[in-house]
């Protein structure tokens, strides 16, 4: 079939590729959100003939490129929206549902809530990590608001302007601003503190490429508590071109606990893990990560049971947010 297994979902891919990559600007503006929803609407309808790992080298690298160009311009739209958040005079957390994608953020956050509550054992964690915040770090406040309401949360980016904007939105809210907290640096560079986190939450876009995106995973597991919970987003099927894959494979030193790919407008795929305890990896968890990867359709059925849960809750936040 030449390079792929579906030559004409991949042309639509490559030539919106490069009509994105000509765009003078990544910033929000008519071209940019009209070429970007195209590409998320070609890539969102699941798709069992596409497996990215076993595409050829020109469209591997091409869709390298095309993860480069979806993080920069989800954080030039989150900036956007951050930065028109903080003008309004009341709360700004009020109106979270002016920035577009706020719905699918409060189902990805209900299913990753849900997925953590199946395994913290009726505990509640008294402090998360969340690396990669970005400057609208809406998991962590969805998550701070409706879920984890007694959880300290603290948000690392790189990125100094990210981090200013984001603690410029929750300073006005009375909770939030006390149980959340920004830190300005790479988590290559974080180390002790690591163990200081019962769940930490690893973006979808740290780490743009397979070898970073491991690199981070084995920095997490020299670091983290022994016991603590690793949640990653990952992506599954066509929308692996815009998010990089995390493999159970990847997570050397974790127990893999469950798998998930949604099949509706959320996009990214979570995994949920555990730290092993002690220096030696078991290697009978590396083949139930295996066995995970290969009955996702399992894990599906019990987590699309909850979607109309899920549904309803998100429809009660908005009536709250209107």
């Amino acid at each position: 079939m030449g390079y792929c297994q579906d030559d004409k979902l991949v042309n639509t891919i490559c030539d919106l590729y490069e009509k994105i990559s000509k765009l003078e600007s990544l910033r929000p503006c008519e071209d940019v959100d009209t070429l970007f929803k195209q590409l998320v609407s070609t890539c969102i309808p699941p798709n069992p003939n596409i497996d990215v790992t076993k595409m050829c080298e020109s469209i591997q690298e091409m869709r390298s490129n095309l993860i480069k160009l979806c993080g920069h311009a989800e954080g030039h739209l989150e900036h956007h929206f951050s930065s028109i958040l903080t003008l309004f005079e009341d709360n700004p957390l009020h109106h979270l549902n002016v920035f577009p994608y706020y719905n699918n953020y409060l189902k990805l956050s209900k299913l990753e809530f849900d997925l953590l509550e199946q395994n913290l054992n009726g505990s509640v964690p008294k402090t998360v990590a969340f690396i990669g915040s970005g400057p609208l770090p809406l998991t962590s406040i969805v998550l701070a608001s409706f879920h984890l309401k007694d959880s300290i949360f603290h948000n690392f980016d790189v990125d100094p302007s990210a981090n200013s904007v984001a603690a410029r939105l929750v300073s006005s809210d009375p909770d939030l601003s006390q149980r959340m907290f920004f830190h300005t640096v790479d988590v290559m560079d974080v180390t002790e503190s690591l163990k200081d986190f019962d769940v930490v939450f690893l973006a979808a876009l740290v780490g743009m490429d397979k070898q970073e995106k491991i690199k981070v995973i084995e920095h997490l597991e020299k670091h983290m508590s022994p016991g603590a919970l690793l949640m990653l987003r990952s992506a599954h099927g066509p929308r692996a071109f815009l998010y990089p894959i995390v493999e159970p494979c990847d997570l050397q030193g974790f127990q893999v606990l469950s798998v998930y790919h949604p099949t509706d407008e959320v996009i990214n795929s979570v995994v949920i893990s555990r730290k092993l305890v002690g220096d030696v990896v078991n290697h009978d968890h590396m083949d139930q990560a295996s066995e995970l990867a290969c009955n996702c359709s399992q894990i599906h059925a019990i987590m699309n049971k909850k979607k109309s849960i899920v549904e309803e809750f998100t429809g009660s936040i908005e009536e709250q947010l209107s």
